[in-house]
């Protein structure tokens, strides 16, 4: 009898049931039944394949007794309860090189937006308004750019500024010694001294939790822009805003924030706090809907390295 895998997600390429097919497995999916609904029926299945529409905790791996793996179509971890499943033999498969070309070029575009104004004068033009002094713009080339968390995501987005003419240095907590091809390592203590930009690309978990706060910024020797295509809960809103209206920060591009639910569709922008409200009037805030590893290639690529990474456990 051919193992069984469940999908729960909408939205997901339909490479990957195929291939799935092909590699001999029988594929279900359940896009409708509640997370109690599922839990009921987690004993028959050998790998479960989810993006964000429940959190598996413990409630959900607890029937789970013949569970393999199960694979995130994506690269947040947040939701799934890691250490529970690690416990019980489960195996949890990410798929971040699926979307860290994507994510690189959206931190790029984030940021020459933000330095040359493209937003605030696209906004202005619609308006019938050609301003040009007030939309002068600043050159990438000759700044120093600090990349935190040199993963998939933060060595994208480093390859991406080789060309640019820029000084590139990163920082990684969880490891050491990494390529110098594309940036240098370096300690927190020189990102903050030398950095014009940072490009945030950690994960999000406990000791991540407002990692950039008003003590973080206030330890940059210069003014710097602000990129963020991690995860909106790493960087502290209230701080940031503070320190823009201060100058400490010159501006901002953020495709994540803070007050995303844990499905971003459920967004609610009027039901938002101050900062936000800040954020969606300020020139110097670029915004994006936490679509930077959202591109056509990147569906159906984390598709390709979820379906490879099931075949190895195999």
């Amino acid at each position: 009898m051919a193992k069984k895998i469940l999908l729960t997600n909408k939205g997901i390429h339909p490479y990957l049931p195929k291939a799935l097919t092909e590699l001999g497995f029988q594929v279900d999916f359940d896009y409708t039944s509640t997370k109690e609904e599922i839990e009921q029926k987690m004993t028959t299945y050998y790998g479960v394949v989810m993006k964000s529409r429940f959190r598996a905790d413990k409630s959900f791996f607890k029937n789970a007794t013949n569970l393999r793996f199960l694979a995130r179509v994506g690269v947040g971890f947040e939701h799934i309860d890691r250490t529970y499943a690690k416990k019980k033999g489960i195996e949890i498969i990410l798929s971040p090189e699926g979307s860290r070309d994507a994510v690189g070029e959206h931190s790029m575009g984030l940021l020459l937006c933000l330095l040359n104004n493209l937003s605030k004068g696209d906004r202005e033009i619609r308006k019938g308004q050609w301003l040009r002094e007030p939309n002068r713009g600043v050159e990438l080339k000759g700044k120093t750019v600090g990349i935190i968390g040199f993963g998939n995501m933060g060595q994208a987005m480093a390859k991406r500024l080789a060309g640019f003419g820029v000084k590139v240095m990163a920082y990684d907590k969880y490891k050491k010694g990494f390529s110098k091809k594309y940036a240098i390592e370096v300690s927190l203590k020189t990102l903050h001294k030398e950095s014009d930009i940072i490009s945030i690309h950690i994960p999000y978990d406990k000791a991540n939790h407002y990692f950039i706060d008003k003590a973080f910024l206030k330890k940059f020797k210069k003014p710097i822009y602000v990129i963020n295509t991690a995860r909106g809960l790493v960087l502290n809103t209230k701080d940031l805003v503070k320190a823009i209206k201060k100058g400490q920060v010159l501006g901002a591009g953020l495709d994540v924030l803070e007050y995303e639910e844990q499905s971003f569709e459920a967004f609610k922008a009027a039901n938002l706090p101050k900062p936000f409200q800040y954020l969606i009037q300020s020139d110097r805030v670029v915004l994006s809907p936490h679509i930077a590893g959202w591109t056509m290639e990147s569906k159906l690529k984390h598709a390709q390295t979820i379906v490879q990474k099931i075949a190895l456990l195999k």
